[in-house]
């Protein structure tokens, strides 16, 4: 178990990765070794470490915001709906698949230009849609703890191969939730920065005031290292944020920590434990919790998937089979046809019914009764929040309300995953940054909990999962591969 921090402050896991990639030969034998891991997971759709070398466009859009050398060397991953030039941009949809992107994401090429190496691109719900990575063209994604359950999603191939130990972070987006729940079912570590901290720019938008680059990582300091890097205003992105100064830093034994429990009905009992867990791990370290009341969250679901489906709507109406997509049919005269046939046949049923529930609710006559009245319970909603970091500094709460749930129709259905949306939609709706962190191991099974805070204080985040990961290892799956194995193979 490689933990700790070492040359000057990068962490131990992040240069035995950097190692491994360095040492002659090392790049062939990480693609092979990952190529014959993942045919279990099914995480990755493109492995290609031979286009590690950063693009020709990747340096004038980096950026030294605070990451520096720390990631030279080292290999990652991105989800497929974030551009990375000559990699692969299929969204995990039929319509696009085969489509190469043109260009480099700002967050990926910051981390190009601190040395990082994109290796490959992860499997996904399609355009993002969906809480299991079972509605991908490219097949679902297998929690790699057990592939009789789901990884989560819709980042679940970036989380699934880095707790395989296949890289050490990948990038994913988060819209409601996308890399903390499947951070929290595979087990490692999910973070949602405060919107605009991180450009957009080269994000295939499903929701635009909802949208945002996460990381997946196996270990808090290298989500950090990733994080600080990426991080910062970007001229190709106006919703991006010139990111403030750090505040100081505050002593850990002074640190209040709120737990929602008026919204903890209906959890599961596993998923308590994992609370209660995590909650004794920081009490045991000083840090105070107390209850906090949150009232609000039960407007959460609802006021998202209205939000988040009627800009899905009139994000995805630019696929019409002539400037974007794959056409069905070129012998048609009619355009209206055409479109018809190649968004009837590209789009998979999650992305057909969230662009129908989103036009209903944009028609004329219904804005103001839905799309409206939902920004203005999104602004209560916000208000609550910020209340409530007036009297604490950190929110603890549930990433998912179940444990990892079981594949296909054994499963939650689609509705039930929705309402799982509770905890985490909120972070997205508010724009607050949040933190799924690695709690219990139950039944064999990664459970999750997650840590919100005011914005721009990524800072209390990294505090608090540095403070627990101190007391605990962070779990691995059977057959993680990790950077010890592969050196140990190269003798």
């Amino acid at each position: 178990m490689v933990t700790g921090v070492i040359d000057k402050g990068r962490p131990a896991a992040v240069a035995a990765w950097s190692a491994v990639m360095g040492r002659d030969g090392g790049a062939r034998r990480w693609q092979e070794a990952v190529l014959a891991a993942d045919e279990a997971i099914n995480g990755f759709v493109e492995v290609d470490a031979a286009r590690a070398a950063p693009g020709p466009g990747a340096a004038e859009r980096g950026s030294d915001t605070g990451g520096g050398q720390m990631l030279a060397g080292v290999p990652f991953a991105v989800k497929d709906n974030i551009a990375v030039e000559g990699f692969s941009l299929s969204c995990g949809s039929a319509l696009l698949r085969g489509l190469a992107a043109p260009y480099t994401a700002t967050a990926v090429a910051r981390l190009q230009r601190a040395g990082a190496h994109v290796v490959g691109k992860t499997n996904l719900d399609e355009f993002g849609m969906g809480s299991s990575s079972e509605h991908s063209c490219f097949g679902a994604v297998r929690n790699p703890w057990d592939a009789t359950v789901v990884a989560g999603g819709s980042s679940g191939g970036s989380a699934a191969v880095v707790a395989a130990g296949l890289v050490p972070f990948a990038l994913g987006s988060d819209t409601g939730g996308s890399v903390r729940q499947p951070a929290s079912f595979c087990g490692v570590y999910g973070l949602k920065p405060t919107y605009g901290a991180v450009s957009r720019f080269g994000l295939v938008a499903y929701a635009s005031s909802l949208d945002v680059i996460g990381v997946t990582a196996a270990d808090a300091a290298t989500a950090r290292a990733a994080f600080e890097t990426m991080r910062g205003v970007d001229q190709f992105d106006q919703s991006s944020v010139d990111y403030p100064a750090p505040a100081a830093a505050a002593a850990s034994d002074r640190l209040v920590v709120g737990i929602p429990e008026d919204v903890l009905d209906g959890v599961d009992p596993a998923v308590r434990r994992a609370l209660q867990a995590v909650r004794g791990r920081l009490e045991e370290a000083g840090i105070r919790c107390v209850p906090v009341q949150l009232g609000s969250l039960e407007y959460v679901v609802p006021a998202y998937y209205v939000i988040a489906t009627a800009e899905a709507s009139a994000n995805l109406a630019r696929y019409d089979g002539v400037r974007y997509g794959v056409r069905d049919g070129y012998a048609s005269a009619d355009a209206e046809e055409m479109t018809i046939a190649a968004r009837s046949a590209g789009f998979g049923a999650e992305v057909k019914l969230r662009i129908l529930v989103g036009t209903y609710v944009l028609r004329s006559g219904f804005q103001e009764q839905y799309y409206q009245r939902a920004q203005r319970i999104r602004t209560l909603i916000r208000r609550s929040f910020e209340h409530a970091f007036g009297e604490v500094d950190l929110l603890l709460m549930p990433t998912f309300p179940v444990p990892p749930f079981a594949r296909g129709d054994a499963g939650l259905d689609a509705f039930q995953q929705k309402q799982g949306d509770l905890f985490t939609c909120t972070a997205n709706l508010t724009g607050h940054p949040a933190l799924s962190v690695p709690g219990i191991v139950d039944g064999g099974l990664p459970i999750g909990v997650q840590f919100m805070a005011p914005y721009f204080r990524e800072d209390l985040l990294f505090q608090a999962a540095a403070l627990l990961a101190a007391q605990t290892e962070a779990p691995r799956p059977p057959g993680y591969l990790g950077p010890h194995s592969l050196l140990a193979e190269d003798g």
